[in-house]
C-alpha cells in the first residue's frame, strides 16, 4: 500500500518561500498515477492547489496559487514537491498530499478524488 508523508510546513513572513515535500512510500508502481496537494484553513472549505500526474509530469493549479506555487516530483527518491513563492497570510492551512490510481493524466485534475492521504503539515504565514 501506498503511504504519503508531508514534510516541510513551518511559520514564514509575507513575501517568503517554502518548499514541501511529500515522500511517497511503498511506491513500487510503474504505472502512473496522480497526486495532489490539498490545503484547508481553520473553518473553510479543503482547497485544491495543485495537481501532477507521476508518468507525464501533467501538472493543474487553482488560481489562487497560479504564478506563485510550482508542483514537480522527483521521480527517483518518490517525492512530490510543493514550491511556494511570494506566500501570503491567504495561504495559511493545513496542507495535504494525496494520490490516486484511477484514471489517466487527463482525469488528473483539480476537482477528481482521491483516495489516500498524508496526516498533512501545518504551514503558516504572518503579515
Amino acid at each position: 500500500d501506498l503511504e504519503l508523508v508531508e514534510s516541510g510546513g513551518d511559520s514564514v513572513q509575507a513575501g517568503g518561500s517554502l518548499r514541501l515535500s511529500c515522500a511517497a512510500n511503498g511506491d513500487n508502481y510503474q504505472s502512473g498515477y496522480c497526486m495532489a496537494w490539498f490545503r484547508q484553513a481553520p473553518g473553510k472549505e479543503r482547497e485544491a492547489v495543485a495537481s501532477f500526474y507521476t508518468k507525464d509530469g501533467n501538472t493543474n493549479y487553482a488560481n489562487s496559487v497560479k504564478g506563485r506555487f510550482t508542483v514537480s516530483r522527483d521521480n527517483a527518491k518518490k517525492i512530490l514537491y510543493l514550491q511556494m513563492n511570494d506566500v501570503k497570510p491567504e495561504d495559511s492551512a493545513m496542507y495535504y498530499c494525496a494520490a490516486d490510481f484511477s484514471g489517466g493524466s487527463w482525469f488528473c485534475t483539480l476537482s477528481r478524488s482521491f483516495d489516500t492521504w498524508g496526516q498533512g503539515t501545518q504551514v503558516t504565514v504572518s503579515s
